[in-house]
């Protein structure tokens, strides 16, 4: 019935993105929103520009599609509106843009599900006034107010979160994670951890001190930053390459020998072809 109802929006979203509306309209207020935009060059506005930009619109609308209905699902955790004032949230929905556009440009999607988000909550209301109603509605991902343990099997979620003892060492496809959508100014320590253990579900952390000699601050990251891991992750399966995304006033370098273990022992692990999404993830990202 979900893989239904995946096709159905799907269909319907192809048709709304084959204009290529979404992609210039999401791409000019993200232009408007970057810092030093008038400093930049602009280029020129030739047909040829204008055809490879339509055939990238298409592109991108198919994989986000396909995604969507074959793709392994990410979660971001809308539940913490509550903990976050005003200005947090509006942070929060700046790196929701972010995290939908790196995405939107992956050569290998996940399909985004936006859970816990009220219809009448300031997230939602937030994310209509930087998209507008249109645009949002064209997007592909799926949003809901439902829990996460309302969609997914219980039993087979995992919330990864800083605070937690377990050691995330593969990234698996089988697994659905989940990022819970906080800031910095938002951080309260044991907040995720305490929802899990609330939830009864298993928790692991990403092995930051395991690849990385950590300098100062929290072991948290920002949501752009969390989907960049994770999408590089998932492509490539080594924890050097998407750790490389942490920024680096926050750590000295990575651990040579930790290198040199993670192309030994710890490896990729395919992919089976009946292998469908099943388990979930949640990360506490700030």
């Amino acid at each position: 019935m979900q893989s239904f109802c995946c096709i159905v929006c799907c269909q319907k979203k192809i048709r709304q993105f084959s204009s290529g509306q979404i992609e210039r309209e999401t791409l000019k207020k993200e232009r408007s929103n970057a810092e030093g935009e008038d400093d930049e060059p602009k280029l020129k506005n030739t047909p040829f520009l204008s055809f490879w930009s339509r055939s990238l619109d298409r592109q991108l609308a198919w994989r986000c599609a396909n995604a969507m209905i074959f793709g392994q699902p990410l979660v971001i955790d809308m539940s913490y509106e509550s903990n976050m004032s005003r200005r947090e949230i509006e942070n929060t929905v700046s790196q929701l843009m972010e995290v939908e556009a790196w995405n939107r440009r992956a050569s290998d999607p996940f399909h985004l599900h936006f859970c816990n988000l009220q219809p009448d909550g300031q997230y939602k209301q937030e994310l209509l006034k930087r998209y507008g109603t249109e645009t949002w509605d064209r997007l592909f991902i799926t949003d809901t107010d439902r829990q996460h343990v309302e969609v997914f099997p219980k039993q087979q979620l995992v919330y990864l979160t800083a605070d937690s003892p377990n050691l995330l060492r593969t990234f698996d496809h089988s697994k659905v994670y989940i990022i819970g959508a906080l800031v910095d100014r938002s951080i309260q320590k044991g907040l995720s951890l305490a929802n899990a253990k609330r939830l009864k579900l298993a928790t692991a952390r990403l092995p930051l001190d395991e690849f990385l000699h950590w300098d100062i601050g929290a072991k948290n990251l920002t949501l752009d930053q969390m989907i960049r891991i994770m999408l590089t992750l998932k492509e490539s399966g080594k924890w050097e390459e998407a750790l490389k995304f942490v920024p680096q006033r926050k750590h000295d370098g990575f651990h040579q020998q930790q290198e040199q273990m993670n192309r030994r022992d710890i490896k990729h692990k395919p992919r089976a072809d009946n292998e469908g999404p099943s388990t979930w993830c949640v990360f506490q990202v700030n």
